[in-house]
């Protein structure tokens, strides 16, 4: 990521999760894949805030309220510049896809 765009970015994650469950999946990933958790995890238990974009997985088979995994590039205005949201949890955007987006404010 350029100098430029990391001096202007801010990464966020929204779960329902409350900060203990957080914790769990914050200690569970660096425990199972070595990777520290750098950007700010926010919660959303009645998930308010997952609600106003949308993405609530209301077809959870164990019947959690749960979000879809969702990437977006909101502007310094608040606006969605760019969504990509996923059914399947293990499909992501790439890195590229993202710097792209985020390239695409300048």
């Amino acid at each position: 990521m350029d100098d430029d765009i990391r001096a202007t970015t801010v990464i966020l994650a929204v779960s329902v999760d409350d900060r203990e469950h957080q914790q769990m999946m914050i200690d569970r990933v660096a425990a199972q894949d070595g990777h520290v958790i750098r950007y700010t995890l926010l919660s959303d238990p009645g998930h308010r805030v997952i609600d106003r974009y949308g993405i609530l997985n209301t077809a959870d088979p164990e019947g959690r309220a749960i979000p879809h995994p969702t990437t977006l590039v909101i502007d310094t205005g608040g606006v969605v510049r760019w969504k990509m949201t996923e059914v399947n949890y293990k499909i992501r955007p790439t890195n590229e896809d993202i710097l792209k987006a985020l390239a695409a404010l300048r």
